[in-house]
């Protein structure tokens, strides 16, 4: 059964801005602009490992990511999950990313600057997807 229809994936495939959403330590929301793409119905996200959402996602792996919802777009989503944390030893989510959110020669700048950053992918498993534009 798929949590995204296909509305909602239509505009999820646009090279938008998300929000993530975690819990902080103290309780409280952490949330963060981030580049994201869809893959199936998990929202897929990178990461430098010494960040905060990273170190909070692996206290608590549950989350959101919300996309659209302004004047101007047609929708906006909220997506709740959990995060799943995994390797990219390839970088092939950093060009996947950085390649649909970037104009081809900078894309590839910026995944060469950033060949030797500790990378991760943060995978949003989706347990409810709520449109709310």
């Amino acid at each position: 059964m798929t949590l995204v229809d296909d509305a909602a994936r239509a505009f999820l495939q646009k090279p938008l801005i998300a929000r993530i959403s975690v819990i902080d330590f103290n309780g409280y929301p952490h949330t963060v602009p981030v580049w994201f793409l869809l893959d199936g119905d998990d929202i897929v996200i990178i990461s430098v490992v010494d960040t905060c959402k990273v170190g909070y996602i692996r206290a608590n792996p549950k989350g959101a990511v919300t996309v659209g919802g302004d004047t101007d777009d047609d929708a906006g989503y909220l997506i709740k999950g959990d995060f799943v944390i995994e390797l990219d030893p390839d970088d092939t989510w950093v060009k996947k990313l950085t390649y649909h959110y970037e104009p081809p020669d900078k894309a590839a700048q910026d995944v060469a600057a950033w060949a030797d950053l500790d990378i991760l992918v943060l995978r949003l498993k989706p347990s409810k997807v709520i449109k709310v534009a």
